[in-house]
């Protein structure tokens, strides 16, 4: 029986989370900043998904760091949307990103270690 890979769980759900908002956003007529959602938010999942195929552990961690990068980016944006007017609660994407992070954090700590 396969493991479980929590850390891909999340950020795969979390990413259909964006890809949710994103269209309300959208239908909100909030193309840019959608945009911008879509793409870091979506690539946090996609960094951590291609560690999972890395090359040696130096490539884990930097992959890892990327999507580090990412979420910190969504966040970002998540808190704009958080703090204009007319623009939908982004609370429960921003607790499954502050999770993401945590995950990101400890895993990358750890991997380091190891080296």
């Amino acid at each position: 029986m396969k493991k479980r890979n929590v850390i891909l769980e999340k950020s795969f759900d979390f990413a259909l989370g964006i890809i949710a908002y994103s269209e309300l956003l959208e239908k909100n007529r909030k193309y840019v900043i959608a945009k911008q959602i879509l793409r870091s938010g979506t690539s946090v999942g996609a960094n951590i998904r291609e560690a999972q195929s890395a090359e040696s552990n130096a490539d884990f961690i930097h992959k890892l760091k990327i999507a580090d990068k990412e979420a910190n980016e969504t966040e970002y944006w998540l808190q704009l949307c958080r703090h204009s007017k007319n623009y939908p609660n982004p609370d429960e994407l921003e607790n499954a990103l502050i999770e993401i992070k945590k995950l990101l954090t400890k895993i990358i700590s750890t991997s380091k270690s190891r080296h």
